[in-house]
């Protein structure tokens, strides 16, 4: 449960990024550039940078900066995300992955706004914070517990079970709605880190499943694994005007990070969704494959100096996906 560690930048690179965050003629897929090159920059620079993008008029992109403020694990953070926490007028997206990140960051500070909103009016915010509460308190009583088996860069919302588990009974516990949702993650996790046709069959099944959050966890980790054999499964997703918008939203990008002619089709003809969240994310998949297609190896503007000293040594390409 390890993010890719954060790098050294000049404060005039981190104001040039800022400015084009805020410039109302930056579009939302430059926009992801930029955040995705301030979320591993070091300091209080690039994070009062990303507190000012919460501002934002896209909810897509606001719950993508709470993501990316958990995966840093600052401590700075706790204050605005819980006050996105709070705020019941916001997306419950947006809300989610406040809670999430507030579970990433994991200080004695989050634990009361966690505890709060543990009976949420809004399913998907309870759970989350459900969640992210277990995750702090198991961290707590596995003090030494690292993250060997995974070959993402990722602070997860919880533990993977151990890949050694036999995939039947990952999927087993995957899929029982009596389960907590904390176990069923760490199997969710588990399934992610083995890989494979039966893994993904097992992580296929979830969509049938009543908890939205869990099946967009599933579309955004089969995104992480890029495994063909998930098309079918986040193509369905996409297509379902009746699935939960942040199930369908994951499952856009999932299928911009595998990436074929089938995909991208795809994600052409739903960047007119009628839901913007669903529209938008269509519209960044499709901006992250013109740069892979252009040959940058990351989907990022690292402003007009870049980053001093070397990137973070990605054990997997880092899709600038989240849920």
């Amino acid at each position: 449960m390890t993010g890719p560690p954060l790098v050294e930048a000049d404060d005039s690179v981190v104001l040039e990024l800022k400015n084009k965050l805020v410039d109302p003629k930056t579009n939302l897929p430059e926009k992801y550039r930029v955040l995705f090159s301030l979320r591993s920059v070091k300091g209080a620079a690039a994070h009062d940078a990303l507190e000012q993008a919460l501002k934002d008029e896209s909810a897509l992109f606001r719950h993508d900066v709470a993501f990316c403020l958990g995966q840093r694990q600052d401590a700075r953070a706790v204050q605005v995300l819980t006050n996105i926490l709070h705020n019941t007028s916001e997306h419950p997206m947006v809300r989610h992955e406040a809670g999430e990140a507030l579970g990433a960051i994991g200080t004695e500070d989050c634990l009361t706004p966690l505890r709060e909103h543990l009976n949420d009016a809004v399913l998907e915010v309870a759970e989350t914070c459900q969640l992210a509460l277990q995750r702090i308190e198991w961290l707590r009583d596995h003090p030494d517990a690292g993250n060997e088996e995974s070959p993402y860069y990722s602070v997860d919302p919880t533990p993977a079970l151990p890949s050694s588990t036999p995939t039947e009974e990952l999927r087993s516990m995957l899929l029982d709605e009596e389960k907590r949702m904390f176990d069923r993650y760490s199997a969710l996790f588990a399934l992610r880190n083995k890989g494979g046709k039966d893994a993904v069959a097992a992580l296929g099944a979830v969509f049938a499943a009543r908890s939205a959050l869990l099946k967009h966890e599933v579309a955004y980790v089969m995104g992480q694994m890029q495994d063909a054999k998930a098309v079918e499964f986040l193509t369905n997703v996409l297509k379902d005007s009746a699935e939960h918008a942040m199930v369908r939203h994951e499952a856009a990008e999932a299928l911009g990070a595998i990436a074929d002619s089938v995909t991208i089709g795809l994600l052409r003809e739903f960047a007119r969704d009628p839901e913007p969240i669903v529209a938008h994310s269509c519209e960044v998949a499709l901006d992250v494959l013109d740069f892979e297609q252009s040959g940058q190896l990351e989907y990022a503007d690292k402003g007009g100096a870049g980053a001093n000293g070397a990137e973070a040594p990605a054990r997997r390409p880092i899709c600038p996906c989240r849920g």
